[in-house]
């Protein structure tokens, strides 16, 4: 990239320069590393990205390897999708709360949904007390659904939905509640989850073993490519990888091969690959340090463009493209100093934006305390329309691309994701990592590093380890309808007896023979659904086909 005479030059007088700062000034603490622990230099200069190659590496934005973005005109054509992650207590009042982000700008919509609700039980089953409506809404059944969606514009807005092993039914209950409302399912747009890998990785909300897991989703991605071309089927997500405490790079390697792992099974499936890949999205955490997280996001870019075209053999673009959700890291918000909260947002959305992404939700600052309250969330949103309206940085394309330091950090993120691609393929694969825990393995001794860190004060948290102060905390706190689960359990009640119960009775049936053959299941839980089965209904006769996983503890 550059001249080879220039950088000899270059590179003696960066030797005499570092002689002089260090014969002189003194640094202010022995060494600098990002968030995940990588060493920083002091200077990053010409010599650092000498061997990149401008049109193969870094290139134009809108073409590929897509470092710079996905589309030619960046944000200055349209902003990312403002889509603030919304869920609590019953239906009722996750739906009012849908409306009120809606008329303050919001420009999409994302469930969070209960613990209950996650682990594909009902509202009223022994397992699901005390968690009602607790870190999402609940929703048991299509009848939940269509109270959830009430009002709400599903023919001119994106839904996104943050569900994993039920996806598939949580999926059907939005197909058949917009089609009860004369929306055909080829209109809906939106995603859902449906990410198992991560479940095993991370965030452990798993109900069946890995290959049973794997089948629903693949059903789902073959259902979506045939009937719902607008659908995202799966948002291949590092972001829980990262809150259980990976580093940046782990986060990164870790979600790339789950969604190649994703597109082998759809593959095997014998799908085309530019049939599907296109509405394959991802979805990633953004810390605290700044410019780690812009490098991974463009490194991200590059990464899943070369290996669609190269690997996969992808013609289309369109597959190439690695289209993402962000979310503010939600592990690095503070119970001291909630205030504090705004700032670090602040940045990490800052950070998201910089790197590109296509749809961002921020985090409120009294999340460490509850769930959002309604000022709090505006607050969040508004964060967003500061940065684009008011910050200027929407105004130009990867405005930090060529950047000595941020280019350094791109290509580095790279090469470590390559390192752990190769040690995956040894073990075997995704699956066969997974159960010999070696992901889990990896995040549990970078989460315990960076703990020691703040331990022993060679990182500093600003109002945890450092700064800190000795007062109160004042915040309003979310209180949720105590009435609203007595509703939901009476809202079951009415259903179970009311329905057709032969109809119900005769999909489970169906449903409970097909998971035993090899027919898509997504025609099977849709007929159920628009039965009126339950989502624990339903879960329940896949765990008597497919049986409940047991994860072998990592040592």
């Amino acid at each position: 990239m550059y001249d080879p005479t220039k950088r000899k030059a270059l590179s003696q007088r960066r030797a005499a320069w570092e002689k002089r700062v260090e014969d002189g000034d003194q640094e202010r603490q022995e060494r600098f590393i990002t968030t995940s622990g990588q060493p920083i230099q002091r200077l990053y200069d010409p010599s650092d990205v000498a061997a990149i190659d401008y049109e193969r590496d870094i290139g134009w934005p809108g073409e590929y390897p897509f470092t710079r973005g996905l589309h030619p005109t960046g944000y200055r054509g349209r902003l990312w999708t403002m889509r603030m992650f919304a869920g609590f207590g019953s239906v009722e009042e996750t739906n009012a709360r849908f409306k009120y982000l809606l008329e303050h700008g919001q420009t999409g919509l994302s469930i969070a949904f209960d613990l209950p609700t996650l682990m594909g039980y009902d509202a009223d089953a022994p397992q699901a007390a005390g968690e009602f409506g607790k870190c999402g809404v609940c929703v048991s059944s299509l009848a939940d659904m269509e109270i959830l969606l009430a009002d709400l514009p599903l023919d001119e807005i994106t839904t996104s939905m943050t569900i994993n092993s039920p996806a598939a039914i949580i999926w059907a209950m939005y197909i058949a509640a917009a089609e009860k409302r004369g929306i055909p399912r080829q209109r809906l747009g939106g995603t859902i989850q449906n990410d198992i890998l991560k479940e095993f990785i991370a965030q452990k909300e798993f109900i069946f073993p890995p290959e049973p897991s794997m089948r629903l989703v693949t059903d789902t991605i073959e259902f979506g490519t045939r009937e719902m071309p607008l659908w995202n089927t799966i948002s291949i997500s590092g972001y829980h990888i990262r809150e259980a405490g990976s580093t940046a790079v782990q986060e990164l390697a870790f979600t790339l091969a789950d969604g190649f792992e994703y597109v082998r099974w759809a593959l095997e499936r014998g799908l085309n690959v530019d049939e599907f890949a296109p509405r394959l999205s991802l979805f990633f955490n953004c810390h605290n340090d700044f410019f780690e997280e812009v490098a991974k996001f463009r490194a991200a870019r590059r990464i899943w463009a070369r290996e669609m075209k190269e690997r996969f053999g992808a013609r289309d673009p369109r597959s190439w493209w690695m289209r993402f959700h962000t979310q503010t890291a939600g592990c690095s918000l503070s119970a001291q100093q909630p205030e504090l909260n705004l700032v670090r947002t602040a940045i990490q959305a800052l950070a998201a934006v910089m790197g590109g992404t296509q749809s961002l939700h921020t985090n409120s600052w009294d999340e460490a305390l509850a769930l959002p309250s309604q000022k709090a969330a505006r607050l969040a949103l508004r964060t967003q329309q500061i940065i684009a309206h008011e910050s200027g940085v929407a105004n130009t394309i990867d405005p930090l691309g060529g950047s000595f330091f941020v280019e350094t950090l791109t290509n580095r993120m790279e090469e470590e994701c390559y390192r752990y691609f190769r040690q995956i393929e040894d073990l075997g694969g995704v699956i066969p990592a997974v159960e010999a825990g070696f992901f889990q393995r990896e995040i549990a001794e970078a989460s315990y590093r960076y703990q020691r860190e703040i331990e022993t004060n060679e990182r500093v948290i600003v109002g945890v380890n450092d700064y800190t102060m000795d007062e109160p905390i004042e915040i309003p706190i979310l209180e949720m309808d105590p009435a609203g689960e007595q509703r939901e359990r009476q809202r079951l009640a009415r259903l179970r007896s009311e329905r057709d119960k032969e109809h119900a009775e005769r999909s489970l049936r169906a449903l409970r023979d097909a998971c035993q053959g090899s027919d898509n299941l997504m025609p099977y839980i849709l007929d159920a659904v628009n039965a009126y089965c339950t989502l624990g209904e339903i879960c329940d006769v896949m765990r008597e086909a497919f049986g409940e996983y047991q994860e072998q503890p990592v040592v």
